[in-house]
């Protein structure tokens, strides 16, 4: 069995969570509709006043303190996630000016859904363990003895309706996130997963460590 250097498993993680900050700033600039995730974060930045990237990382935290009761156990990219997506998502989301004209914010959230893809088969791929996020979702599956589709139509839905009665943007834009999230991500997992013999992630399919 084929397994890539640490050295291009350390690059794969470095560029992958930064760049997945960055597809999510796009999908929230473009205000046509979010990942559950996000949508509850940013529904949270409403009423909180803090950014919607600080607000990811304290989900992330929160989510991985969930994972105690579970019993799994973070690695480095799990931390890393934590650490690293959120800021990226505020830094970028401050970088970018306002955007009204409808044609380029379609372009935002189908640009900002790309580089999830890419930026998840980069940081899955470097196989330096899961997002927060899916690690609650195969918790729930060895734990309560959930099937893993449950766990996550559970989780995700919950979070969406939460997000929802918030504030946090669903739209038109989250089906289509939902619809090409998961084939964008198969194809950069498939030409960047270290190892040849590829393992399936927590939803079924390789999917986003979601930032939220």
């Amino acid at each position: 069995m084929f397994h890539a250097s640490l050295t291009r498993r350390i690059a794969q993680l470095s560029v992958g969570l930064p760049l997945y900050g960055v597809g999510v700033a796009l999908t929230v600039e473009a205000g046509l509709g979010l990942d559950p995730w996000t949508v509850l974060a940013e529904g949270l930045s409403f009423h909180t006043g803090l950014g919607v990237g600080w607000v990811v990382t304290l989900l992330g935290a929160l989510v991985l303190l969930a994972w105690i009761p579970l019993r799994e156990r973070p690695g480095i990219g799990t931390v890393l996630n934590i650490l690293v997506v959120g800021p990226a998502i505020q830094v970028t989301l401050d970088l970018i000016p306002p955007i009204d004209a409808l044609p380029a914010r379609i372009a935002l959230l189908l640009g900002g859904i790309a580089l999830v893809g890419l930026a998840t088969g980069l940081y899955v791929g470097a196989r330096f363990g899961p997002g927060p996020r899916d690690g609650l979702m195969t918790g729930l599956h060895r734990r309560a003895g959930w099937p893993v589709w449950r766990a996550r139509v559970t989780v995700e839905l919950t979070v969406l309706g939460l997000g929802w009665l918030l504030g946090g943007t669903v739209g038109l834009g989250t089906v289509v996130y939902a619809l090409l999230i998961g084939p964008c991500a198969d194809v950069a997992l498939r030409l960047l997963d270290t190892r040849r013999t590829r393992e399936v992630s927590a939803a079924g399919i390789p999917v986003a460590p979601t930032p939220a």
